[in-house]
């Protein structure tokens, strides 16, 4: 079975940390987090990416951006937001974006 990959984007290092574990629990899913746009935009050449989850932190000049070009590069890249509200919510938001 193949796993989900989803690029976790974050500001706050603690947090990064935390949302990845989380995701990571869940056997179906394998997130990678990074902090900079700049590495956000170097892992996702790097790597297939099938959701993008946003956190908090990140200004609107920079989710706009690089909501702009990861669409750009693959248009059907799912791209979410999370702004925290537990680990429950966070896998119901994941579970929602890669069934639709």
């Amino acid at each position: 079975m193949n796993q989900a990959q989803i690029l976790v984007i974050g500001r706050h290092p603690e947090i990064l940390r935390t949302v990845v574990r989380l995701v990571n629990s869940n056997t179906e899913w394998n997130a990678t987090g990074c902090i900079s746009d700049e590495e956000a935009v170097a892992l996702f050449n790097a790597q297939e990416f099938a959701l993008v989850l946003l956190g908090g932190g990140i200004d609107e000049a920079s989710e706009k951006a690089l909501g702009n070009y990861f669409k750009s590069i693959r248009p059907n890249v799912k791209i979410i937001q999370h702004y925290g509200g537990g680990s429950g919510l966070l896998s119901a938001e994941i579970y929602e974006a890669l069934k639709s």
